[in-house]
């Protein structure tokens, strides 16, 4: 049995993000390697997806989907980090999930909270704060209703913090968390496109 100092431990879990006892089998099923024991959280879905945040996706598919009739349809750029996760069916299913989600009446209109434009976001906060002082709210309790607002403005509009249209028990970013997990590597939508007949691509 190999000799786990608490050094090793600690340096498991700065790559991984997975929890210390965690870390700790995985090094003593690895007799101490921590290369291999690395390998060992990911085949069990313990690597975090928070500590795959900062690599690099730049391997991936461009998945489709059209409605049966014809008139509604995505296009999705999903991403990940190497090309044999990309062809694993685990992959391929969310990468058509996801395209089905954008094409369905959730009808996101950005990927990210941070692609929302600054001028849209003001305008919203604006009407959300009037309508607040219209009800007759305090003005000690309008940025929370503000704030309650946004956010909920954020889940109509931002894909990542839609309510999966197949499974409305978690956002669709909790979908990419779960399949990262499953992966072992950092899982992404790039970007996408909606079109829907007789209007213009969102």
């Amino acid at each position: 049995m190999a000799d786990i100092t608490p050094e090793t431990i600690k340096k498991l879990r700065d790559m991984s993000g997975a929890g210390m006892m965690d870390c700790k089998r995985a090094l003593q099923d690895a007799d101490g390697d921590v290369d291999r024991a690395f390998d060992l959280l990911r085949q069990k879905g313990m690597a975090s997806a928070a500590k795959r945040a900062g690599r690099i996706a730049n391997q991936g598919l461009i998945e489709s989907y059209i409605h049966f009739n014809n008139t509604v349809g995505a296009l999705v750029e999903v991403n990940c980090e190497t090309d044999f996760v990309a062809n694993t069916d685990e992959f391929r299913k969310l990468a058509k999930d996801i395209a089905l989600h954008v094409a369905s009446p959730s009808a996101p209109r950005f990927v990210t909270r941070d692609e929302v434009p600054a001028d849209v976001l003001e305008a919203e906060r604006r009407i959300y704060e009037v309508q607040a002082k219209e009800m007759g709210k305090p003005e000690t309790v309008v940025p929370k209703i503000v704030e309650g607002k946004l956010n909920a403005f954020y889940e109509q509009t931002v894909l990542l913090d839609q309510p999966f249209v197949k499974d409305d028990s978690k956002t669709v970013q909790q979908l990419l968390d779960e399949v990262s997990a499953k992966v072992g590597e950092k899982v992404a939508v790039r970007r996408f496109v909606r079109y829907k007949l007789g209007e213009e691509a969102e």
